[in-house]
């Protein structure tokens, strides 16, 4: 059973995954409204659009809701410069070779996320996650002050305890089978290749905090799977992708609709931080160049011109489709009804 310290008020231990660019504020709300917890993604946004998507979550309900951010630092520019001018003029050829003339320009502006930690206090958020690294201290102390429950992530039993020293909550222990970006923060360079079933085993003996299983999980048998391995709680993603209020297009849920257990890949070729996608061109062609990929979020702003334009072209080979191993399970459904099912499953699992 959960652990009595961790989400006491939660009726149910199932967590929205806090997908950007996919989880919408009728999400996070639906899956609040429902006992779970909603996860609202804010990570790399200005304090002026997370203060907005905070206020238009709260107008959908009066259940808590957890934030996201992102605990990465600012990479070093200058650093950077010679990957950022080789991969701005090899985007820029592809444009050009598929005839979708824009002016190639870098706006790079990077929002850490020591500035929200007032705005989310301000607006009384109970439940802040995070990824990408861990938070520092003066902003653990300054939630911890205001009774903020926090939630790292983990992909190796080594970033857990270095979380768990860090004074958070809990932490997700994100297998290698999630879809989106790692978050591995310790081992960026040989990124963690471990399995759910063993990661959340091997650090729920290694913590004394409760552990949130993340990959891979949408039915009786992988969620079930996840508890019996010492799993609290669950947060589900890519299961979330298809439903009817989220941010994905119709391309997007077909894709991941017609997935294969061998469709996706890891990539840093999209924004510059490891993620699982579907494999396409753009992937293949940055490999295949050997091209040196611009640090985290530079990479990220890099490609956005590219993307748009892949999108309002439905061509899905120049733009990011991010989706885990059991992407191809989502159901095209409101939200509600796959809060429903999960419910239905963990009442069954809890008999």
């Amino acid at each position: 059973m959960m652990n009595s310290t961790f989400l006491s008020n939660l009726p149910y231990p199932i967590i929205l995954a806090p997908m950007l660019g996919v989880v919408t504020p009728k999400m996070v709300a639906d899956v609040s409204e429902m006992g779970g917890l909603g996860s609202l993604p804010l990570g790399g946004l200005s304090p002026e659009v997370s203060r907005r998507l905070i206020q238009e979550t709260k107008q959908l309900t009066k259940n808590e809701f957890a934030v996201n951010l992102f605990a990465n630092t600012a990479p070093d520019i200058n650093s950077n410069k010679i990957a950022t001018e080789k991969m701005a003029h090899f985007i820029q050829s592809i444009l050009k070779e598929k005839n979708w003339a824009q002016d190639f320009e870098f706006n790079y502006q990077f929002y850490p996320y020591q500035d929200l930690i007032d705005l989310i206090i301000d607006e009384k958020i109970k439940y802040v996650s995070f990824t990408f690294g861990m938070l520092d201290e003066e902003s653990i102390k300054k939630l911890k002050t205001h009774h903020i429950y926090t939630i790292g992530t983990a992909t190796c039993v080594e970033e857990a305890v270095e979380l768990e020293k860090s004074g958070v909550d809990a932490i997700v222990a994100q297998g290698i089978e999630a879809g989106g970006h790692r978050g591995s923060f310790l081992n960026e360079k040989c990124l963690p290749y471990i399995g759910l079933i063993a990661l959340v085993a091997q650090i729920k003996d290694t913590v004394n905090i409760p552990v949130i299983a993340s990959g891979g999980l949408y039915d009786k048998r992988t969620i079930a799977a996840a508890f019996d391995m010492g799993a609290d709680a669950v947060q589900i993603g890519s299961h979330f992708i298809s439903a009817e209020e989220s941010a994905a297009t119709d391309v997007y849920r077909d894709l991941i609709k017609e997935s294969t257990d061998t469709s996706t890949v890891l990539t840093r070729s999209y924004t510059g931080r490891w993620a699982r996608g579907i494999c396409n061109d753009f992937m293949k062609l940055t490999e295949l160049n050997q091209l040196t990929i611009p640090e985290y979020p530079i990479q990220n702003v890099l490609t956005q011109a590219m993307r748009s334009l892949a999108k309002k072209h439905n061509d899905t080979q120049f733009t990011n489709y991010w989706a885990g191993q059991n992407a191809k399970y989502a159901k095209h459904i409101p939200t509600a009804e796959i809060m429903n099912e999960l419910i239905s499953i963990y009442k069954i699992i809890k008999q």
